[in-house]
């Protein structure tokens, strides 16, 4: 059975869905001001394995991904000029061109990187009138009140308000700065609803006037359009709890009276050479990037998929270069189990079968199941292996079909089988499997050559 963890419960869970057979998801989407990096597509890779493993277990998913065009602020709170709007006045395009061109170009890295589409693409600005019949029925329930600037939403009447982030409003409120806006009855009373300025390029009329909606009551609005509430799960970045997550389940369970998700789950950041990823910086790299410096999308996918998706992911041009070093070989690898006719014992390949299985359903343990796969292709050449590691691809999604055709054999100078132990090693050194690890080294080192960690994963000479 699939366990996956909760934040809402700290918890490993085993995943039951509301209805059997069938999975209701959402995913926050991209806010499309800007071109996605990398940190931000390591969480569509997540969402993508997540829905993998979901119908490599039988689920038929009905998917909803959001795509923010209008409501989400510069400062990620009530504050400071609408992100699409800002876009709007410095690159002088209308909003619509703004989102039409960063959309497009958010689906074609998707697409390189083989993740899939969820099947509801919902933007916010074809949902204004769902968000303000939302709105509206927050204000009428008394969780809503009018200020100056737009409608709020009253935390202290919600007596759930910071159960996914594990919040303390009193010692919040205690330390609370002055805020701009002191009309507001807590600092962290968040707009629903925001009056706009006559010059504001996006607003459209409301009972409240001219104006447009917050970032958070779109989610909230769309999800339950299109999954009703409760659904099964709400997925996005470790970035979204502690606010945008936070005030959804407000809205949510403000409204309904009731849980609205049931299991929420989030991907951590990625780092760039242990910092933080930042424009000032000039490390907010692209998919278009990478290719530009002779990677391949899908080498960028291999490098996530070795590091667990609750832990933080440092990235650095010498972890990519070893990801596509290993990407490489293991596609060399598949090409020789491909052009064999020699069979493999059945017990033994379901004995990989079931060893993969119990590493995807054990939360997602992508890496685990990486480890598995290299494993299995140390076995003498067979196509039925090919064909076992086609099956894995269903959740790895790494082209293995299409890709081990054209592969030419690996120019590195360390070879296949060398590479095949340390991937084991890392994948058991994630596991914490440390006597494991060593045996491996020891393996290792008997073949001449010599594994040493580096703060990336590992690097390889001969001995």
């Amino acid at each position: 059975m699939l366990k996956i963890y909760n934040t809402l419960t700290r918890n490993k869970e085993d995943f039951k869905p509301i209805r059997e057979g069938k999975v209701s998801m959402y995913s926050c989407g991209p806010t499309v001001y800007n071109y996605a990096h990398i940190g931000n597509l390591r969480t569509y890779i997540f969402m993508d394995i997540f829905r993998r493993v979901l119908r490599y277990d039988g689920y038929k998913i009905k998917g909803v991904m959001n795509i923010t065009d209008v409501g989400h602020l510069m400062s990620d709170a009530d504050d400071g000029e609408d992100k699409m709007a800002k876009a709007s006045r410095e690159q002088k395009k209308t909003p619509l061109e703004i989102a039409q061109f960063y959309t497009s170009v958010f689906f074609e890295d998707l697409s390189k990187l083989n993740i899939g589409r969820p099947e509801v693409i919902a933007k916010a600005t074809e949902h204004i009138q769902d968000m303000i019949s939302y709105v509206s029925q927050l204000v009428d329930k008394g969780y809503g009140y009018e200020i100056d600037d737009g409608i709020y939403f009253d935390i202290s009447k919600f007596e759930g308000y910071g159960k996914l982030s594990r919040l303390n409003l009193e010692e919040q409120q205690a330390g609370a700065r002055v805020e701009v806006n002191s009309q507001k009855r807590h600092p962290a009373d968040f707009a629903l609803w925001k009056k706009a300025e006559p010059g504001h390029i996006m607003q459209w009329d409301s009972p409240w006037g001219r104006g447009y909606p917050g970032w958070h009551i779109e989610c909230s609005a769309m999800s339950r359009k299109y999954l009703g509430m409760p659904f099964d799960v709400h997925t996005g970045g470790v970035d979204h709890i502690p606010v945008h997550h936070e005030n959804e389940i407000a809205q949510n369970e403000a409204l309904t009276g009731k849980q609205s998700v049931n299991y929420w789950v989030h991907g951590e950041f990625m780092l760039v050479d242990n910092g933080k990823m930042s424009k000032s910086l000039g490390n907010t790299y692209r998919i278009s990037d990478l290719e530009d410096r002779g990677y391949r999308a899908l080498d960028f996918r291999y490098f996530c998929l070795n590091t667990h998706y609750r832990k933080k992911l440092n990235f650095t041009f010498e972890g990519l270069d070893a990801a596509k070093s290993a990407y490489a070989r293991l596609l060399s690898l598949l090409f020789k189990h491909k052009s064999s006719n020699e069979p493999t014992d059945k017990d033994l390949l379901k004995s990989y079968e079931r060893d993969f299985e119990d590493a995807i359903d054990d939360d997602l343990n992508i890496p685990l199941a990486l480890g598995v796969l290299w494993k299995m292709i140390k076995e003498n050449k067979s196509k039925d292996i090919y064909e076992l590691a086609l099956k894995f691809d269903k959740v790895l999604g790494l082209s293995l079909d299409t890709a081990a055709c054209d592969e030419e054999e690996p120019r590195e100078d360390i070879p296949a089988e060398i590479v095949e132990l340390c991937e084991r090693r890392k994948a058991a050194k994630a596991n914490k499997d440390y006597a494991g690890a060593d045996a491996l080294r020891s393996e290792i080192a008997e073949q001449g050559y010599t594994v040493v960690d580096t703060k990336d994963g590992y690097k390889v000479t001969k001995a």
